[in-house]
């Protein structure tokens, strides 16, 4: 299979983000290379996208833990053809993070051809660089899972 049919990401002068305070955590962590999610600082749960109150309880209490950046796909689609860019691969995904039990994040699963993703595949998180030096993050077939597959 040829490198122009694996999925990738959109090129990054495409991809801007709008940051405000309840995110800026997030991104900030991003363009460390960390992968981090908002917990609520008083009942524990995770929350993602990113809100100023906790869902289950209201607390505007917050944590940013960093996970261990492994991931598994929930839900996902292929994308043939991007407007002006015909020959891109996107596979966008929902992925859930074992580490931050009930958060999902969407994102792109890259590196991979699109006829080998399956829900529940493991991944691992990378970090693509889009617009104005931040990163945004992206996963990867994990190793250990592609070493299961031979």
């Amino acid at each position: 299979m040829s490198a122009a049919r694996l999925a990738t990401a959109l090129p990054s002068h495409i991809v801007r983000i709008a940051m405000d305070t309840v995110t800026e955590p997030f991104w900030q962590a991003a363009k460390q290379r960390q992968l981090v999610v908002p917990k609520c600082g008083d009942c524990g749960t995770f929350r993602l996208p990113p809100t100023p109150f906790c869902p289950e309880c209201q607390s505007t209490s917050v944590d940013w833990p960093q996970l261990s950046g492994r991931a598994t796909v929930y839900s996902f689609a292929v994308v043939h053809g991007y407007p002006g860019l015909p020959e891109l691969t996107l596979v966008p995904a929902v992925v859930e993070l074992p580490d931050a039990p009930g958060a999902r994040l969407v994102t792109n699963v890259i590196g991979v051809e699109p006829e080998n993703v399956r829900i529940g595949m493991e991944l691992t998180v990378d970090f693509h660089p889009i617009t104005d030096g931040w990163l945004l993050p992206v996963f990867r077939v994990a190793a250990d899972a592609d070493a299961e597959k031979e």
